[in-house]
């Protein structure tokens, strides 16, 4: 029985397995509960301070995560820093909980759910539960998703359709550093030079720089439907104001 709880433990997350469901049950149900308790019985400045706190939370995860790897001394700057387009939000985000910047928030919205959709869909984990990585990555995606519904539900914030494509603006500049970093550090880092070994969207998408491009071109289709249920709800409010 050890043996086989072992062989689990070392083997990455598969996709529909327990270790890639439950967390995003659990977050599901975690998420809709803290939303619901913030709206409920706290203030505004309090609701402030709830995810502000877990915001420092989500980041101190990850800043822990790569502080252990250093420490240890199997840290790759090739390839373990936190520049991946998720673990660098997680790292950024309690400066945007802290200031509640509408054109933060207008960026941050697409890049979150659309970069981090993939992610919970397809997990790009090296080690299972019950591994530091495994829990850092669930605490990255799962809590980015929760932070900005959070923003959504509670503070009431909206993107427009302008919202859309500057955020495909700033995401154009994040790629352009991102290309700079790879080749000074020789690296990959969101995956601009190799597709993840996990199975990934990217696969459906061509080898290199095919899935780039084809990549670059969703993108913008991809934030419209992110965009789309906003749209609705407010085409839907003005109609009821009006009638």
């Amino acid at each position: 029985m050890f043996l086989i709880l072992l062989s689990v433990i070392q083997n990455s997350v598969e996709i529909g397995s327990l270790q890639h469901l439950l967390p995003i049950i659990l977050s599901f149900f975690f998420a809709s509960g803290f939303i619901s308790y913030s709206k409920t019985y706290l203030k505004k400045n309090n609701q402030q301070k709830l995810i502000h706190v877990f915001a420092c939370m989500v980041s101190l995860v990850i800043v822990s995560f790569h502080i252990y790897h250093i420490f240890i001394g199997d840290y790759n700057f090739k390839t373990d820093l936190p520049l991946y387009l998720c673990s660098l939000l997680a790292v950024l985000i309690p400066i945007f909980t802290y200031y509640r910047k509408y054109w933060v928030f207008e960026i941050l919205l697409f890049w979150i759910i659309g970069g981090t959709l993939q992610g919970v869909i397809t997990p790009d984990i090296s080690k299972g539960f019950p591994s530091f990585d495994y829990f850092r990555y669930w605490t990255v995606h799962l809590g980015l998703l929760s932070i900005i519904f959070y923003f959504i539900f509670v503070f009431k914030m909206q993107p427009s359709l302008k919202s859309v494509f500057k955020s495909f603006l700033a995401f154009q500049l994040y790629v352009i550093l991102m290309v700079i970093l790879n080749y000074v550090l020789d690296a990959n880092y969101f995956y601009l030079n190799q597709k993840p070994k996990s199975a990934s969207l990217l696969d459906y998408f061509g080898e290199w720089p095919y899935y780039i491009i084809v990549g670059q071109i969703v993108v913008i289709p991809l934030f419209l439907i992110i965009y789309l249920p906003f749209y609705i709800a407010r085409r839907k409010r003005n109609y009821l104001a009006n009638n």
